[in-house]
């Protein structure tokens, strides 16, 4: 495509220098503003092909977040045309400054959209849609990507509702909890989260039922003991304090409901 175009250009007497991408886009530019109609769009899409690899090495750093790499490039290449159409050489700005964020601001509007995975709330998707905008502006005043700051005080928001926004690039694609925590480390994220821990009710219980456990009788905290401590059945309990199974059954249902009584007082 590019060869064809360069050789239609050449044809036309339009085409610089191609090995200088940098000087022969700020030609094709200049020329453009003094053309009309076919062709500013001739030069317009000869200046299209010739950074159209820049725009796909922008989309291949946001390769991996959940959205095709294919999808990535096309949005990039989207990106680069609306900075080929709204640049302003006669403000003395380098081209590249301003289409690279144009191009990132394109993608992240596209991911804003379409790759969400854990959906922000919709104040932080309004400020990322804000912060798009205003990057696109800020580069073409600047002459380079902005600070926080400088799009805060643009928009006329405070510092952090800008971070806050910037940083919820994670929800695109959560990391995994197999990952690990740096390169080379074994210990993976999952394994610094917090599990829950059966520790903490044993020992409220424990702290709950010890001035109860010491009304019962002695036969009534044996029976509890083997039971439930120990595993034993109802019928080697009762063979061990010499009752039968059935009388094990009533005792052991007399002393738990004795306890939940104790339990349910409003002092305990």
């Amino acid at each position: 495509m590019l060869q064809k175009l360069a050789e239609k250009a050449r044809h036309d007497d339009i085409w610089p220098d191609p090995s200088d991408r940098r000087a022969a886009t700020a030609q094709l530019l200049e020329r453009a503003v003094a053309a009309e109609g076919d062709k500013r769009r001739q030069i317009e899409e000869l200046v299209v092909e010739l950074n159209v690899e820049v725009a796909r090495d922008v989309a291949r750093r946001y390769r991996g977040r959940g959205i095709d790499l294919d999808d990535l490039e096309q949005v990039a290449c989207l990106g680069l045309v609306k900075a080929v159409r709204r640049f302003e050489p006669d403000k003395g700005r380098d081209f590249l400054s301003y289409a690279v964020p144009t191009i990132r601001g394109e993608i992240r509007r596209h991911f804003r959209d379409r790759g969400w995975v854990v959906r922000p709330p919709r104040s932080i998707q309004e400020m990322q849609a804000a912060i798009s905008g205003a990057e696109e502006a800020l580069v073409q005043e600047l002459g380079r990507s902005p600070r926080p700051r400088e799009i805060a005080a643009h928009l006329g928001v405070d510092l952090d509702s800008v971070l806050e926004a910037l940083g919820a690039s994670g929800c695109f694609v959560p990391s995994s909890l197999d990952a690990p925590l740096s390169p080379g480390e074994s210990n993976e994220l999952g394994h610094q989260l917090g599990a829950e821990e059966f520790g903490f009710e044993a020992a409220e219980a424990r702290a709950a039922l010890e001035p109860i456990l010491a009304d019962l009788t002695d036969r009534e905290r044996l029976i509890l003991e083997r039971r439930f401590a120990q595993g034993r059945t109802q019928a080697e309990i009762g063979a061990e304090i010499g009752v039968t199974q059935m009388q094990v059954s009533r005792l052991l249902t007399a002393t738990l409901a004795k306890l939940r009584a104790a339990l349910e007082e409003p002092a305990a």
